[in-house]
């Protein structure tokens, strides 16, 4: 009898260690679920979305009207 009772006690121990974890790494954990899921979704596409850490302005190589001409306009505020 004495190692059935270890063995509940042990079994709870383990589910609530399980518990605190779930709820101490709760904002990583879901994030970490919701990337699996993603590239585990065969229907998944990332170019379809906005990525949210795309520059707001992007880079453009080519040459502006302004900087062809040599000079530049300060604006004093």
């Amino acid at each position: 009898m004495a190692a059935l009772t270890s063995a509940l006690i042990a079994i709870a121990g383990v589910v609530l260690g399980w518990i605190a974890i779930e709820i101490a790494c709760k904002p990583c954990l879901e994030t970490g679920r919701q990337a699996i899921d993603r590239s585990l979704n065969p229907d998944y596409d990332p170019d379809d979305h906005d990525d949210v850490r795309a520059p707001l302005v992007p880079h453009n190589n080519a040459p502006d009207s302004s900087s062809a001409s040599g000079t530049s306009t300060v604006k004093i505020v």
